[in-house]
């Protein structure tokens, strides 16, 4: 028993060192550009693209840096949503729209590397990412759910970039500590899930979701792994299995684009709901609009091979 906490607490500091190295560069910068105007200078254009998704400005920099860095540079910049009195489900939009629309710059290389289109790809991500924000904010404006601010999660714990220096550094140290405890609870969950076999029966309880979308079944276990675990996996296995198998590029196209909407949903599902955010926003809708998305793309390939083509890398 030892040697088994011993060795997931080894996985757990490794992965919180990827974290690290991201956030902590993030929050800096997010600091920095407060102290010096940066922040309240760049706020006013930002504001207008934001209020038509129901955000403050502020999120449109929580925003630029998931869809750069990830979703750990996201999680860096959320202290700037502190001080905006945002709303579980303003919260909700935001992680929402992180896990669809994260580091664009490296992980749609790897989809292009898979063979899919980088930019094909990309602006799938984005389009989801901003319609999904539309819908839930109209939603929420209509029937004034999820209305209550934000008291619980991570985001309390965190300091706001207009805090003084003692206060910001001691909140951002105690935020990454519990960040930590996050990712060990998150690991040991993983792992019960692989050892007691409930990793494989998510996996065949996907199966039929990803058929329903046009996927065969050779390539729905791949595609699976990429959808619980993340894109990098997920993306790596579709490069071997393709060079091993040679599987038709629509498929190809139709998995990527899969693991491109919803990846990794336990994982990074799971930070942004010990944030704060909804499960029926970051989870159950997100795979929603994802399998609406995939019928229409099936759909248009079936009607224009031709497509197949040009959106095959």
């Amino acid at each position: 028993m030892h040697r088994y906490l011993a060795s997931r607490l080894q996985t757990s500091l490794r992965v919180f060192w990827q974290l690290i190295r991201i956030m902590v560069p993030v929050m800096v910068a997010v600091k920095v550009a407060a102290e010096i105007g940066l922040i309240d200078a760049l706020g006013p254009p930002l504001a207008p693209v934001m209020a038509l998704i129901g955000l403050p400005p502020e999120a449109g920099f929580v925003l630029v840096a998931s869809f750069t860095v990830g979703v750990y540079g996201a999680l860096g910049a959320l202290p700037l949503l502190a001080d905006a009195n945002v709303t579980v489900g303003q919260l909700s939009i935001v992680c929402a729209m992180a896990l669809f629309a994260h580091a664009l710059p490296v992980e749609q290389a790897i989809v292009r590397k898979a063979g899919a289109s980088f930019w094909f790809t990309a602006a799938l991500r984005l389009f989801a990412a901003f319609f999904y924000a539309a819908i839930v904010s109209a939603l929420c404006r209509a029937t004034g759910w999820l209305s209550q601010p934000v008291d619980a999660g991570l985001l309390n714990r965190m300091a706001s970039p207009s805090a003084g220096h003692l206060d910001w550094l001691i909140s951002s140290l105690v935020s990454l500590a519990a960040t930590f405890v996050i990712i060990v609870a998150l690991i040991l969950l993983l792992d019960i899930l692989e050892r007691t076999g409930i990793t494989r029966r998510l996996t065949d309880l996907m199966l039929p979701l990803l058929r329903f979308s046009g996927l065969t079944r050779d390539l729905a276990p791949v595609t699976t792994v990429g959808v619980l675990l993340g894109l990098t996996y997920g993306g790596g296995l579709i490069i071997k299995e393709a060079q091993e198998r040679n599987f038709e590029p629509r498929m190809r196209v139709l998995a990527l684009c899969w693991i491109s909407l919803s990846h990794s949903l336990i994982e990074d599902t799971g930070l942004m709901l010990a944030v704060g955010a909804d499960i029926w926003v970051v989870l159950v809708g997100r795979v929603l609009l994802t399998l609406v998305l995939m019928k229409l793309i099936a759909l248009s390939l079936d009607a224009a091979p031709a497509l197949v083509r040009r959106l095959a890398a």
